[in-house]
């Protein structure tokens, strides 16, 4: 580690091995650059993403470093634009980039260069981060497997033969192969969830409405989708999500609750915390042999912070009805706006199986079907609020697999079950997202030696009542500094990394 100094700043013997908070103070101290920042990441790029395919469109190297000499002259004028100034940020490509192509993994938007950027991308940007690029997603984000026909698969971080989970596949393994600080990411059904339980990172769907997307489909009917933040640490995390949070007068059930709330440092007694541990749902979730057993593993890191976790015998609903309640409503939401596209023979041939199917159920699905469907949903939030009078948090298992091999599409079976749809073994998390409740996936340990997915990682969800975000992270945070899983074990394509370099002078560029 790095002396304070007097800058308040500490920081890990590497550039790219530091935590996107330390690294932001580091540069607001001037104790590192922002050519030094952004040199360091795109020399862990050029490294390793070679081998994973994270990171796309990747811009070039002479100009990056143009604008990271340009942050630098602005902080020693005005000093930093924001939380972010001078961190290097590649934008998961389902968000509008402008300059940069944004191809939502489809090639029907292959040549596709926006002139604008997304909402999220400006607030990103006005907050100082320097875009480089792109994060691979699977095509249009539909399930939890990152691979396309633009730019083919992305390997998970801790064995590229293997998924690494999506649709924010890409940011995932860019995070723990240290190629970017911190990463946004989105969550319709998991796909903020599943890849950081794939690749020993933090990722967190907020409640909906914290993150506003006013150009988002769903934004003012469906809300199933959300924006949300990803990181090497619950502190991180909390640090993007006060950017990415706000109320936004153009998107109608934003949150207006003030995020600079996120950006105050973690910290909470949970002594007498009681955590409810759903599991399996009492069978109902098929899953791969061992998962199970190593979330409850996890439980020692809750109960070292004081929580008591309880087994919960019964939610008390039935939980295919939920899942139809998901079926019908991913239908209208996902394939819905893609119809056009769907009728235009040249255009359908272009799309995923996957699309098809989904924009077929919703050209089949009904106003009532869509109504019966809402109902269920409603109940099920009023089940699981009725489960906040036991419990302070719920507990569930993030996955129902470990990470399997990135040229299978998804799992045909889990546990000796089949699997009906392409997205059925991602019913763990599908089931959350219907009550809209903040979520945050932490890592829970690595599949044990003689398991078929030894040395993989998974990873258990925190729940928390609605809108409990902070409380949700700083339950997150209390169980990271007990267990210290992503700091303990970095992914094996890791090596030693350069020395940092020695802390600058005030007034160094």
């Amino acid at each position: 580690m790095v002396a304070k100094g007097g800058t308040g700043a500490v920081l890990s013997p590497s550039i790219v091995m530091s935590d996107a908070v330390d690294l932001a103070a580091a540069i607001r101290a001037r104790a590192v650059s922002c050519v030094e920042v952004m040199a360091a990441h795109l020399d862990q790029i050029e490294r390793f993403n070679p081998a994973v395919n994270a990171i796309v469109a990747l811009r070039p190297r002479e100009v990056l470093l143009r604008e990271a000499s340009a942050a630098d002259a602005d902080l020693a004028r005005d000093g930093a634009r924001g939380p972010l100034h001078g961190l290097p940020w590649a934008v998961k490509d389902l968000q509008e980039t402008a300059g940069i192509a944004t191809t939502y993994g489809s090639p029907l938007f292959a040549d596709n260069v926006p002139a604008e950027d997304s909402p999220l991308v400006t607030r990103l940007k006005a907050a100082g981060a320097i875009v480089v690029g792109k994060t691979n997603v699977p095509e249009f984000g539909l399930g939890s497997q990152t691979y396309n026909p633009v730019y083919g698969a992305t390997g998970n971080a801790y064995d590229p033969s293997r998924t690494c989970g999506g649709s924010s596949g890409g940011a995932a393994v860019a995070l723990a192969l240290r190629m970017v600080p911190a990463a946004d990411g989105s969550d319709m059904m998991g796909s903020l969830r599943n890849p950081a339980a794939f690749n020993n990172v933090v990722g967190f769907r907020p409640s909906l409405g914290r993150v506003a997307d006013p150009t988002g489909g769903d934004v003012f009917f469906g809300q199933l989708a959300t924006d949300g933040p990803m990181g090497r640490s619950v502190a991180d995390v909390a640090m993007l999500l006060s950017v990415l949070a706000g109320y936004d007068a153009r998107a109608p059930l934003s949150n207006g609750e003030d995020p600079a709330a996120f950006a105050a440092p973690l910290g909470r007694d949970f002594a007498g915390t009681r955590l409810g541990w759903v599991g399996d749902f009492a069978g109902h979730l098929p899953t791969e042999p061992g998962l199970l057993d190593l979330c409850r593993s996890a439980f020692d890191g809750f109960r070292a912070v004081g929580c008591a976790v309880e087994e919960v015998a019964d939610v008390g609903f039935p939980l295919d009805a939920v899942w139809e309640s998901w079926r019908v409503l991913r239908h209208v939401f996902a394939g819905g706006g893609h119809a056009a596209d769907y009728r235009d023979p040249a255009r359908r041939a272009l799309m995923k199986p996957e699309l098809v199917w989904e924009v077929e159920g919703a050209l089949a699905t009904s106003a009532l079907d869509l109504r019966d469907a809402a109902v269920t949903r409603s109940a099920w939030y009023q089940a699981v609020a009725r489960l906040f009078e036991r419990y302070d948090f719920l507990l569930a298992p993030v996955v129902q697999v470990f990470p399997f091999d990135k040229a299978v599409h998804w799992p045909k079976a889990v546990g000796g079950r089949p699997m009906d749809t392409y997205h059925r073994w991602m019913e763990s998390t599908s089931i959350w997202s219907l009550t809209g409740l903040p979520a945050l996936s932490m890592p829970a340990g690595f599949a044990p030696p003689g398991s078929p997915a030894a040395g993989l990682p998974t990873g258990i969800l925190i729940v928390g009542p609605n809108r409990a975000d902070r409380r949700v992270l700083e339950l997150g945070h209390a169980y990271e500094r007990s267990t210290r899983w992503t700091e303990r074990v970095p992914p094996p394509l890791l090596r030693t990394p350069a020395p940092m370099p020695q802390a600058a002078a005030p007034g160094r560029l």
